[in-house]
């Protein structure tokens, strides 16, 4: 390892709201960190918190031990890894790769086979939580793929996670993904109109957030979520409205797929659709309590 035995080198490959949180608290739990990103400023970043910009993911695979793929499009995925400048190029054998992002199984599938011939384990990643949960080490992976690898480098996942779960053969994470922001897309309007129904009955929303959260009706959503509803700030976001329409498409077709009936998923959709009508695409998925809020003005 280009590390030490008990720090291996990670590469991040994607600093955005989730990679540069990766990167961030691997850097404060001791791990050398190498990162990339088409953007400038996260790369500097990275490099004032002692880590090592990379000026491609060919240069990143050089020199990584475990790489972390937390990418925003199938499109990047494809390019980071078997482009003109991919890793695909230099990774070493015996390289984990863990991709990390929210994709459908075909594009999992597409990094397996890419580097698995090369001696490289790759598992399928994706992990539980917001951006401000990322921020401070509250996210559960869910790891799947080969077991051993998964246990190897347990020590990388608890750098930047609160907990990781194996979860079975690869693709189990990412089902279980799906299963998992089902719920967080029903929970999160759960949230506004209940929150906007205790704001037109008069309640002071404060003392309602410090209730239910001690009550039956509390999620996790409402706790991550309910402070920015009641603040009525959704930036900056910590999963922003355009980013999450691309997870709402992959679990209606995962549902479709595996044949399962999603009432209450399909009814709150249209909620965030209209977000985007109202041109929130950058705010955070809280603003869902925006669009039930506008539907209450007088006109």
């Amino acid at each position: 390892m280009s590390g030490t035995a008990q720090r291996p080198t990670v590469g991040v490959v994607g600093l955005g709201i989730m990679g540069f949180s990766y990167a961030r608290n691997l850097r404060e739990a001791g791990f050398p960190v190498i990162g990339f990103d088409v953007a400038e400023a996260p790369l500097k970043a990275l490099a004032e918190l002692g880590g090592e910009a990379a000026a491609s993911p060919k240069a990143l695979a050089e020199k990584a031990d475990v790489i972390l793929i937390a990418l925003a499009s199938v499109d990047a995925l494809k390019a980071a890894c078997g482009g003109a400048e991919g890793m695909i190029h230099t990774i070493r054998p015996g390289t984990v790769v863990c991709e990390m992002g929210t994709f459908p199984m075909y594009a999992k599938t597409y990094v397996r086979d890419l580097f698995e011939p090369k001696g490289v384990p790759v598992l399928d990643c994706p992990v539980s939580g917001t951006g401000a949960q990322a921020a401070v080490r509250d996210l559960v992976v869910y790891a799947s793929g080969d077991e051993a690898a998964a246990a190897r480098i347990r020590p990388v996942f608890d750098g930047f996670a609160r907990n990781t779960r194996y979860v079975g053969a690869f693709g189990a994470g990412i089902k279980l993904k799906f299963v998992a922001n089902l719920l967080v897309t029903i929970h999160n309007l759960a949230t506004a109109e209940a929150l906007l129904m205790a704001e037109q009955s008069g309640l002071d929303l404060d003392m309602v957030f410090e209730a239910i959260r001690d009550g039956a009706g509390n999620s996790r959503m409402f706790e991550v979520r309910g402070p920015m509803m009641i603040k009525e700030q959704y930036q900056p976001a910590t999963m922003k409205m355009d980013v999450y329409m691309k997870d709402l498409t992959l679990i209606t077709e995962f549902a479709r797929d595996v044949r399962t009936p999603t009432p209450l998923m399909n009814a709150s959709v249209p909620f965030y659709v209209a977000a985007l009508a109202a041109g929130r695409d950058a705010d955070d998925t809280a603003a869902l309590y925006a669009v039930l809020k506008e539907m209450t003005q007088k006109k």
